[in-house]
């Protein structure tokens, strides 16, 4: 596979990254502000709610990372990037709604969530369908676009 060809999947990981680390840097300045000194993960509610919501969106990065990657190659570079960006979107609205309140934050998870098992999805059907394709002689992702339409039946 070309580098080009993974380009926008790299590009969608670097963006995650930093989401990373904003979040991360979040958490810093809510340990100055309310006094919340490591390791100590306790404190005011305004701090726990900042660190559970960076916790949170660590602790589904790989997942994140691994399903873009797998549907990026193995489905639609295209459609993990678009799929990928609505994630991270979703994240970055599910970190700040965190902040404001326990509340706030079940919007953009529920919205995060769907897209997050979009991009499993797209992985999962890009790998069985280049199995049965390597294996089996069965080009599945040719013969579905026919039957929906999106190709020229040949």
């Amino acid at each position: 596979m070309m580098l080009e060809e993974v380009v926008l999947l790299a590009a969608v990981t670097v963006l995650g990254l930093l989401e990373q680390a904003y979040f991360s840097l979040k958490v810093i300045y809510a340990r100055r502000k309310h006094s919340v000194s490591p390791p100590a993960t306790t404190g005011p509610p305004e701090f726990e709610r900042i660190f559970r919501a960076q916790a949170n969106c660590s602790e589904y990065f790989p997942i994140f990372v691994f399903s873009l990657w797998l549907a990026g190659v193995f489905f639609s570079q295209a459609l993990a990037v678009f799929f990928g960006l609505l994630y991270l979107y979703g994240r970055y609205l599910y970190f700040h709604g965190y902040a404001e309140s326990a509340q706030g934050r079940l919007e953009p998870l529920y919205f995060s969530a769907k897209m997050q098992w979009v991009l499993i999805a797209l992985a999962g059907l890009g790998v069985v369908c280049t199995i049965t394709q390597a294996y089996l002689g069965l080009d599945l992702l040719h013969s579905f676009s026919r039957v929906l339409g999106l190709t020229e039946h040949t």
